[in-house]
């Protein structure tokens, strides 16, 4: 008899769980995880009235002056909702149970409100995690081949990996590599995105100017955990030099 109820209970559990991934996904998960451009311009409109009303503000979370610039001026939705202008938070947002974090680039000029793929920050942090685990048995990071300078792939079998991380990317779908520089922090190389929008979009960039700005203004998206790039004979290389990575 227990037995019976037991292998019920089971299937009954297993009903619910198929039934939980039959429907969340188109319920919820197209609500959380697809980028929803009327989201993004409904709160770019509350962002720029919050601005005028406040004599220049911007509905900020206080950072760090050495966070890295695309993470540097996340969007704090709390004020925005305190003055009406926001009934709620965006679904796609992380405060509600999405996949993204809103934040604004170019807060001085013309802020604008742009998206971080927050699973990008989960894949860099679980490479992170292997990384930590491999460098507290061993001196040196696991350096593969130098890309550029103070660029490195990372030695993905020395890490026990079977193959090289990379994560998916938010602009072209292409799987893009993780690479490592001289400190051992973990960065997304996003050139493969960068040599397709040089060729897309119209810009007059120059050696030494950051062109991941051509990913960030011309998409929804910001090219989060990323080192700085400049063009160099019209393609993307790494610009290491630049502060506020």
């Amino acid at each position: 008899m227990f037995i019976h109820t037991y292998k019920r209970l089971i299937c009954l559990l297993f009903i619910v769980i198929l039934l939980s991934g039959c429907l969340y996904p188109e319920q919820e998960l197209s609500k959380n995880s697809v980028p929803n451009e009327a989201q993004l311009e409904k709160v770019q409109t509350a962002v720029d009235q919050y601005s005028k009303e406040t004599e220049g503000l911007l509905p900020i979370k206080t950072k760090p002056n050495d966070t890295p610039i695309f993470r540097k001026h996340l969007i704090d939705f709390q004020p925005l909702k305190e003055r009406n202008l926001l009934s709620e938070v965006p679904g796609t947002a992380y405060e509600n149970g999405g996949t993204y974090q809103y934040t604004i680039i170019t807060p001085d000029e013309n802020p604008q409100v742009k998206l971080i793929d927050l699973r990008i920050a989960d894949a860099i942090r679980q490479i992170t995690l292997k990384l930590q685990i491999y460098r507290d048995e061993n001196i040196y990071p696991p350096f593969g081949t130098e890309i550029s300078d103070g660029v490195f792939q990372l030695d993905y079998k020395k890490m026990g990996l079977d193959k090289r991380p990379q994560v998916k990317s938010p602009y072209s779908g292409e799987n893009l590599p993780i690479v490592m520089n001289t400190e051992g922090k973990l960065y997304v190389d996003y050139r493969i995105d960068l040599n397709q929008a040089l060729k897309k979009y119209e810009h007059d960039y120059q050696k030494g100017d950051d062109i991941r700005y051509l990913l960030a203004e011309n998409t929804p998206f910001v090219p989060a955990y990323s080192l700085p790039y400049t063009i160099q004979d019209g393609e993307p290389v790494f610009q290491i030099s630049v502060k506020n990575k």
